[in-house]
């Protein structure tokens, strides 16, 4: 593990005594204006925060693990997971008087950023990682603090490792486990459903391109299309933010082409609602033209007309199973890799047979 920086480092860096170092960063009288900037300029070089040197010396944990979200602000105000699975990690947490700190950051650098402040300052004993991305760099930055870590929606595919990297030489792996949600299961059963009712034409408005959790899910839908002789043209994937606003807009532009889907398939409730909304607003009847599923079911999806057929998991329990497995190696237990149970989908009054006299 990474050895933090303490007040002995800083003076010995500096050629100051320690005394020198704890007045100035304490802000105290007794040193140089010269020799507090410079010892100040040492300590931001390394990497030092004003309550590590305490917490280190009394070797305790802090009590508390983190959780940092980097998704625009705007899709967390009305997209229900987040808040599910957070309610799940903390009923696990108050059990255990663990505290969480939570975060919401623009986006990887700025996550990046509060791990390493984290680190430094010692504010948590383990962070839980969400959204695994492609080219993912928080790996290789958490390996190199040490800091342990369970990933929320394992990248690798069902039988590969779990999510790491090598530490730099001269460190040890910290512990890194996961928990994995079948998307590609999942989206199996989606096309299954809806290539039984006849449609042949399926579009998927997906979310954000560089999360793995939605690449999985277009690689599912194009192998599950393929497997059953449906073109490119036909069945494909579009990518949006997530957002209601960004739903409606992508369902617009696939509903005006000269041959328009028949079936719809949305990675979040809250654009499938909007969608459902503009196919009313374009005269186009759900389910009799248009069928839509959501995925992760919620209360909007079982109170829009038509009801939606919508993919149901237990996020709260997602989330719980995130928190016991940090504790878990938190408290000296093995690492490893931990199957949420798959998403069943229920249909609804939102999915029905293709249309007649559609082009296949």
């Amino acid at each position: 593990m990474a050895r933090r920086p303490t007040i002995k480092d800083i003076a010995r860096r500096a050629g100051v005594s320690e005394s020198a170092v704890s007045f100035a960063l304490n802000d105290r009288p007794g040193v140089s204006r010269d020799t507090r900037a410079r010892i100040r300029r040492v300590a931001e070089e390394l990497g030092w925060q004003a309550n590590s040197a305490a917490r280190a010396l009394s070797g305790e944990r802090s009590g508390a693990v983190g959780l940092v979200l980097a998704r625009p602000a705007q899709t967390l105000g009305v997209e229900s997971f987040f808040l599910q699975l957070v309610s799940g990690v903390q009923e696990v947490l108050s059990a255990a008087r663990t505290a969480l700190l939570f975060q919401v950051v623009e986006d990887v650098d700025a996550e990046c950023a509060v791990y390493r402040r984290w680190w430094a300052e010692r504010r948590v004993d383990g962070v839980l990682v969400v959204d695994p991305r492609t080219g993912d760099p928080r790996p290789a930055l958490l390996a190199e603090l040490g800091l342990p870590a369970v990933t929320i929606g394992e990248p690798g595919p069902p039988d590969g490792p779990p999510m790491a990297s090598g530490p730099r030489a001269g460190t040890a792996a910290p512990p890194v486990s996961s928990v994995r949600a079948d998307d590609a299961g999942a989206m199996a059963q989606v096309v299954e459903h809806l290539h039984g009712l006849g449609h042949r034409r399926i579009i998927h408005i997906a979310g954000l391109p560089g999360l793995a959790h939605t690449v999985r899910r277009m690689e599912s839908l194009r192998a599950e299309a393929e497997r059953r002789g449906l073109g490119a043209d036909h069945v494909r994937s579009v990518v949006t933010d997530y957002s209601d606003a960004e739903g409606a807009a992508a369902t617009r532009r696939v509903l005006a082409e000269p041959q328009p889907p028949t079936a719809l398939v949305y990675d979040n409730d809250v654009m499938a609602v909007a969608g459902s909304a503009v196919a009313a607003e374009l005269g186009i009847p759900v389910p009799h033209r248009l069928s839509i599923v959501a995925w992760d079911d919620s209360a909007l999806c079982r109170v829009t007309h038509p009801r939606l057929t919508a993919l149901v998991r237990d996020t709260a329990g997602f989330g719980r199973l995130a928190a016991e497995e940090l504790l878990s190696v938190l408290a000296g237990g093995p690492t490893g890799v931990r199957e949420s149970e798959r998403p069943r989908l229920e249909p609804r009054e939102s999915t029905a047979p293709a249309p007649a006299h559609t082009d296949s």
